[in-house]
């Protein structure tokens, strides 16, 4: 079993920043990679940026290039996403996912992020 527990989320202003954190533990030996996903009011949850362990090497939503980056301290088993120029769209409840050799999917309880125009 991995656990997932978010945090830095809240409420900021368009044009302003945030970081998120997600710390892991349990059996995060076996984690193959990490990433972050995120849910609107309304709207299905989607693929925000993910992180691979072997070799730190990463993928985002094309959307987002350029605003967020994804980055991993592999001695604190925390992930981290750090969110630049946000805008009112990405207001979402954003969500740790961590992926196990042998495909199991875990998920953090979620980290709300508001940003007001």
């Amino acid at each position: 079993q991995v656990q997932l527990v978010e945090s830095g989320g809240g409420l900021v202003q368009a044009g302003g920043s945030l970081r998120l954190s997600c710390v892991a533990s349990g059996r995060t030996f076996s984690t193959y990679a990490m990433g972050w996903f995120r849910q609107a009011p309304g709207k299905e949850r989607e693929f925000v940026a993910r992180i691979w362990w072997s070799d730190d090497s990463t993928t985002y939503l094309d959307s987002l290039k350029g605003r967020f980056t994804i980055s991993r301290d592999p001695g604190k088993n925390t992930m981290y996403l750090q969110m630049n120029s946000l805008k009112a769209e990405d207001t979402a409840v954003y969500y740790c996912n961590s992926v196990v050799y042998g495909g199991t999917n875990y998920w953090g309880q979620g980290t709300q992020v508001t940003v007001s125009s």
